[in-house]
């Protein structure tokens, strides 16, 4: 049989299943099903155009004079590109140009040529509405409209190219398209499978690097670093993902939203969720662009809430705070960055870099790295289970939900007390969770709550205590929320000094 497995064509026994055919497929994560066409529907307007940039999606008006026939196999590049549109070309037909301007909306499609002349035609896609003269035929030259994947229009430019051109079924149809996860799903020949979903970052052009969207970017990279997308919820011109919502995120770049467009809510309950775009919708000034859908985006489109899609952003998310020197030196050359650390010894743990985010750190080809030895990072447990709400709080003010290696300024330090004052965020709430009774553990690592003045204290003590918790404070004023591993490396700071911590690897 012949399956279309991401784009690409491979055969396979008749009777394989969708594990037989990718046996390392995560199997968490759906995968997009588009069955064959019947027979008798074998031909359908539909047209799949791959470009070095990302594919669209074509609705032809005429089977007859079908795209992919009309230009051969593609491979066009970009003849000359504007705000209105774009054409590539240049290729030979038997058009005979009208010589007169047409109006054109945004994803209309157009036959067009260059000095009137059909043996230099060219295929032309509109990015606005507009009214030109692009050498058509009577009536405009309109063959089709882009029906998926317009937010591709926006990001193609001098230097792109068209890889390959086929013809493919109405997948909106669910009849015909659907998502599974199960690896015993039978193929048939062929299906279509789209397994992942491709993506690009903004700032992010012909290996150049813009760092004035670098922030928001590197939340959204961060968010997807581990290649999975929880659909948590799904709207007929969304998916959205909040596994890492409640992070401010400022509103560096304001775009209208195309189809694959991927934004992040930066105000309001949902403040920090990822959002793809399934349709075109304007602007808004509470969504920040950070990406656009170069593949997949039937995946997007397919998807349910509840379930999981697998997701490759580029570029990758450069964090380097947790790495020994030597990992860290890996990691930046197989990007193409030259690591500047602050000692030689290769396993030295990093404790800071600059700059922080990555589009800097790609942009300037260089990043310093801040190290520490080993003994003077102090490994914890934490409580999630038990204190689920406070733990989120606390990785987010020491930093350990955004790097391996988080931080504590040591506030007061007095016989088996040590106390750390980390810097709170205004908005930040510490309700009572995980109180503790009867006795507090030596060792326990507690936060003050909203019951008592100093929220968000932190503290450690050296020996067991049935009055007070970890922060001198009475029970009900004291979440438990983990417990520190490594006493004899914590007992070597001193007052004012930063201690580094890290989670254990459970």
């Amino acid at each position: 049989m012949q399956i279309h497995l991401d784009g690409k064509l491979v055969e396979v026994p008749v009777g394989s299943t969708l594990a037989e055919l990718i046996p390392d497929r995560d199997p968490r994560c759906s995968v997009a099903v588009i069955r064959p066409a019947p027979e008798k529907e074998e031909k359908t307007p539909f047209i799949r155009i791959v470009t070095n940039r990302g594919e669209v999606i074509v609705e032809a008006i005429d089977l007859e004079s079908s795209i992919p026939e009309l230009i051969g196999e593609g491979h066009l590049r970009v003849q000359w590109v504007d705000r209105y549109a774009v054409a590539f070309g240049p290729f030979r037909t038997d058009m005979k140009p009208a010589r007169k301007s047409a109006p054109y909306d945004r994803g209309d499609v157009i036959l067009g040529c260059g000095g009137y002349d059909p043996s230099r035609s060219l295929l032309v896609f509109s990015r606005i509405r507009h009214i030109a003269d692009h050498g058509g035929a009577e009536g405009g030259g309109i063959l089709g409209r882009v029906v998926s994947g317009r937010g591709v229009l926006d990001i193609w430019e001098s230097g792109d190219r068209i890889e390959r051109i086929e013809r493919v079924v109405r997948w909106e149809d669910r009849t015909m398209s659907f998502t599974t996860t199960d690896g015993g799903f039978m193929l048939e020949d062929g299906m279509q499978l789209i397994t992942h979903i491709r993506a690009i970052a903004e700032g992010v052009k012909d290996g150049e690097y813009n760092p004035s969207v670098a922030r928001s970017v590197d939340h959204f990279l961060h968010a997807v670093q581990e290649g999975i997308f929880h659909v948590d919820r799904a709207t007929s011109t969304y998916i959205r993902s909040c596994t890492i919502s409640s992070e401010e995120v400022e509103l560096e770049l304001k775009r209208p939203r195309r189809e694959g467009s991927i934004t992040v809510r930066t105000e309001g309950g949902s403040e920090g969720c990822i959002y793809i775009h399934r349709i075109d919708i304007p602007s808004s000034l509470l969504h920040t662009m950070v990406g656009q859908v170069t593949h997949g985006i039937e995946l997007v489109k397919l998807a349910q809430q509840g379930e999981t899609i697998c997701i490759r952003a580029a570029p990758t998310y450069l964090d380097f705070i947790g790495m020994t020197v030597r990992e860290a030196g890996t990691l930046a050359d197989a990007n193409g960055v030259t690591p500047v650390p602050d000692a030689e010894d290769p396993e030295r743990l990093v404790i800071a870099q600059s700059p922080e985010t990555t589009l800097e750190i790609l942009a300037s080809r260089t990043v310093a790295l801040e190290t520490a030895p080993e003994e003077r990072i102090v490994a914890i447990s934490i409580a999630d289970e038990e204190a689920p709400m406070t733990a989120q709080v606390f990785r987010d003010i020491t930093g350990l939900r955004y790097h391996r290696i988080g931080r504590m300024p040591i506030f007061f330090k007095f016989e088996d007390t040590i106390l750390f004052k980390p810097e709170m965020k205004s908005r930040l709430s510490i309700m009572p969770e995980n109180t503790p009774e009867g006795e507090v553990p030596a060792l326990s690592l507690g936060m003050t709550n909203e019951a008592r003045r100093g929220a968000g204290m932190v503290g450690v003590r050296m020996t067991d205590n049935s009055e007070f918790g970890p922060t001198g404070e009475p029970f009900e004023g004291t979440n438990i929320i983990g417990r520190v591993l490594e006493p004899e490396k914590l007992q070597k700071f001193k007052e004012k000094e930063i201690v580094y911590i890290r989670e254990a690897v459970r």
